[in-house]
Formats: C-alpha cells, structure tokens, sequence
C-alpha cells in the first residue's frame, strides 16, 4: 500500500488538509501478530533519516511504504510487521519529524495540521497531543503521530508555533487546536 504526499501542503486549506488525514487508511499492523521474527537490520536516525544497513534509504516512496508498517511495541520497541513476519527496527528518537505546519483560526477555535517527513498530515488533538520534553534552554517538541507513535517537531516548525502562543486557561502559554489546549512548558 502506497500513501500519496499532500499536492502542496502549504497552499492547501485545513479544511483539506483535515480531510486527508481522516481519509488515511493504514493496513491493521495492531491487529497482525505473526510467529515468524527476526531483524530488519534498519534504523531511524534522530532526524528521521532511515538506514539499512547502514546505508541511507534515499527513496522517499519506500521510506513512505515501511512507515506504514511501523508499529510501536508494548515494551517501547519499534517493528515492521506483516501479516507473515515481524521484525525489529531501531529508533534513536521519535520514528517520525513533523516537517511543516498548518495554522488557522484564533484562540480555542485553532487548528493545527502537521505534515510529517514520511508525507503522512495528523491534526493536533486531544488524541493527537503536543508535548514539550527538554528543559526551557533544550525543548525537545513532539507530536503524538499513531499507535504510541510520536513525531519529533522540527525546530523551524516549532520556532513557528512559538510565534503563535498564547495564554491557555490556566495561564500558561501553549496553543490550541481541535478543542485542546497544548501547554509549551518544558515538562
């Protein structure tokens, strides 16, 4: 199964950009628990690069194809898995980089698109939440993406968002999007 990129993410509304990602369908990996393991003897690199072998995977279409069998573990590890094998891959941070942002509206009635590095378009929401790891010197922003899955806000994104806070209920400074409100405080 192939996902298509987003035309121009940039140039297209939220309304369009929301209904991409309600439309992504993505095979059942939650569901497929095959007995045959084993190594991919791949990795995802911090900046969301993939490897095999140690050499970069440089086509985009396939890097696209293994997100989509990506799954996280209940022990926090990462696998591909097909309905006939599962197999171990290595992740030095967050399996996916949110590479480009989306926002409208004003106060609680924003909204927050993010496109990732593997083409996929999640909403910010209360199922999709922004969380703010690090200290204030070091913020470490993510997205949570799917299945456990979260997506590593690159910095010029995140410098993006910080230009759009504002004071939340309680006070603090974060942003909304979808109804909930994200503080940006290094937890």
């Amino acid at each position: 199964m192939s996902m298509q990129p987003p035309n121009d993410f940039a140039s297209m509304s939220l309304a369009e950009v929301a209904r991409l990602a309600a439309e992504a369908k993505l095979p059942p990996v939650e569901r497929w628990n095959p007995t045959h393991c084993g190594d991919s003897e791949m990795r995802i690199a911090a900046d969301g690069s993939w490897f095999h072998q140690g050499s970069p995977i440089t086509r985009a279409e396939m890097v696209r194809l293994f997100s989509t069998i990506l799954r996280r573990e209940p022990d926090g590890s990462h696998v591909l898995v097909t309905p006939v094998e599962k197999l171990s891959i290595v992740v030095d941070d967050a399996p996916f980089v949110a590479v480009e942002a989306k926002l409208s509206g004003e106060g609680e009635q924003s909204r927050i698109a993010f496109r990732l590095n593997t083409d996929e378009v999640i909403v910010a929401d209360a199922e999709h939440p922004i969380r703010i790891e690090g200290t204030p010197d070091a913020p470490r922003p993510y997205l949570r993406a799917r299945g456990g899955m979260d997506a590593l806000i690159a910095r010029a994104v995140f410098y993006e968002l910080v230009d759009r806070l504002v004071a939340g209920p309680d006070g603090a400074q974060g942003l909304w999007s979808d109804g909930a409100f994200f503080p940006f405080a290094a937890a």
